[in-house]
């Protein structure tokens, strides 16, 4: 696996990773991770790499744009000095454009959107020793020609953008649906086709992991 034993993992995106973790940092006592994807990962790091002492810190927020964590940067990010970042941030670049079309200083349109993930992805490398993770943002949605669908992957295609320019990891969250779409309605994997079900949650996890080559029986081989 990639990361390193005793690293600190630091999760950072809107509501999706946020998932109603423990404020104001999501680690220590009952349940601080949220019900979500971070969640999952936690568990499955613990159960399977114990003598790793990974740490694991959620820092979602829910409603956040990159915009929003650009605003908080320093106290999330800088100031909780993690080894590994993951960053899945832009559904609600995109849905702000849809579900409040008229509040367009709410919107964060693509070249912002771009700029931004640049200029913080460039600060991260400065201090991040065990590396960086972006995560495209999803819609739930079969039809590519969904208008609000179409815009996402265009976001995507910007977060895979970056993570090439800085020679980051990028997992694509989208595809990792679209595999589950050819078996699954979109309502069974969220409700709204953005937040997921324990299921959704659980592919993000699993698509994260994999990228990380994640090794899914090493506590049977250290056995």
């Amino acid at each position: 696996m990639k990361v390193h034993k005793g690293s600190k993992l630091l999760f950072l995106g809107d509501s999706i990773t946020d998932a109603g973790r423990t404020r104001p940092v999501g680690e220590g006592l009952f349940d601080p991770m949220g019900k979500g994807f971070v969640n999952v990962v936690t568990g499955l790091m613990g159960s399977c790499y114990p003598e790793y002492d990974i740490r694991i810190v959620n820092m979602g927020c829910s409603g956040d744009t990159v915009r929003h964590l650009k605003e908080r940067w320093q106290r999330d990010v800088e100031n909780l000095t993690p080894d590994w970042l993951v960053v899945m941030i832009g559904v609600n670049d995109v849905w702000r454009q849809f579900d409040m079309p008229l509040i367009t200083e709410q919107h964060v349109y693509i070249e912002e959107y771009e700029t931004t993930l640049n200029e913080l992805v460039a600060s991260a490398k400065t201090s991040i020793k065990g590396g960086i993770v972006l995560m495209s943002p999803h819609y739930i949605e079969p039809n590519p020609q969904d208008a609000m669908r179409s815009t996402m992957d265009k976001y995507g295609k910007v977060v895979e953008r970056v993570a090439l320019k800085h020679n980051v990891i990028f997992v694509d969250i989208q595809a990792a649906f679209n595999d589950a779409l050819r078996y699954y309605n979109a309502n069974t994997l969220a409700w709204d086709r953005v937040h997921p079900t324990i299921v959704g949650h659980s592919i993000i996890a699993k698509a994260f992991l994999n990228a990380i080559d994640f090794d899914w029986n090493h506590m049977l081989k250290e056995n």
